[in-house]
């Protein structure tokens, strides 16, 4: 097992003794606000974009680190740096960092904050199986929280519904990724990426009134604007899942993962389609790293 070195409190220490006090409030109540991003070749993808969102999150929260954006971005490559020597075994790099509200019974006094970041490796064993041939979605019965109870926009750790979400879909099918509609019945996104498919040539994905406003979902809008791909944000019901021609998934670690199947049946030919694979492709490219071939190279059980 690699042995990682995490920032936790202002040290560097193994990523094995960080400890999160039972009384802490983001252990009790979910008062934690969290990011994470992905290296290639080891190097940081879209860094500022992600501090960003972070900082919007806590800001969101009214949760105050102590810490710049610039101080807290110099922590997540920090991590990294400490941690290069790994990469060789590991292919590359997960940085996951997050900041507690602290100790305290009642949120408007409890602090100081609690502040973590650590590196780990990729889950490419989640994924690596499905880059030929797709994954497979299972629409759960669990909704997305509305924006006017806890706004999905915040990237925070109050997730029992992925929770059960997860568990519906593994109740249909063990390697299926959960999607989750809103309370009006309209897609939203998984529990892990943001969903999109295709028709007729042009990529259609949710709107962000209750979605997390994912990096990678932004990655593909940037794509397909370079591609010359239509894209457009609407409303969407399983109803045009099922009947698109294809779909695909967006999240960290694949940037684009083909989506050929939803509660078990094919979608389109039942194979990745030529704009998914374009889409992984030029992503590729854009990374200079065949996100195809590593994740099957450093995929492990």
């Amino acid at each position: 097992m690699a042995q990682y070195t995490a920032y936790f409190n202002g040290q560097w220490i193994p990523a094995d003794e960080m400890k999160l006090d039972r009384r802490d409030r983001g252990f009790r109540t979910a008062d934690v606000v969290f990011d994470a991003m992905r290296t290639y070749d080891g190097k940081l993808f879209k860094l500022d974009r992600h501090m960003d969102r972070f900082y919007r999150s806590l800001h969101y929260a009214r949760i105050d680190p102590g810490l710049t954006k610039e101080e807290m971005a110099a922590i997540v490559e920090g991590t990294v740096g400490r941690n290069r020597h790994l990469l060789a075994e590991e292919g590359d790099f997960q940085v996951y960092m997050f900041v507690t509200r602290g100790r305290g019974m009642w949120a408007h006094i409890a602090g100081p904050p609690t502040i973590g970041v650590e590196a780990y490796q990729l889950p490419f064993h989640r994924y690596a199986p499905f880059m030929d041939g797709g994954a497979s979605g299972v629409i759960a019965k669990t909704r997305s929280y509305s924006h006017q109870s806890v706004d999905p926009k915040i990237k925070h750790q109050a997730r029992m519904n992925f929770n059960l979400a997860e568990l519906e879909a593994k109740d249909v099918d063990p390697d299926a990724f959960p999607i989750l509609l809103d309370m009006e019945g309209n897609l939203t996104e998984g529990t892990i990426n943001s969903v999109f498919l295709v028709t007729n040539g042009t990529i259609r994905t949710p709107t962000d009134e209750s979605i997390l406003q994912s990096i990678s979902r932004s990655v593909v809008m940037d794509l397909a604007k370079q591609l010359g791909i239509p894209l457009v944000e609407e409303p969407l019901q399983p109803y045009d899942l099922y009947t698109s021609d294809e779909a695909f998934m967006a999240f960290t670690g694949p940037g684009v993962l083909p989506m050929t199947r939803v509660d078990k049946q094919p979608i389109g030919d039942g194979k990745p389609g030529p704009i998914t694979n374009q889409l992984l492709a030029a992503w590729s490219e854009m990374t200079g790293v065949d996100i195809a071939t590593q994740a099957k190279r450093f995929a492990r059980g």
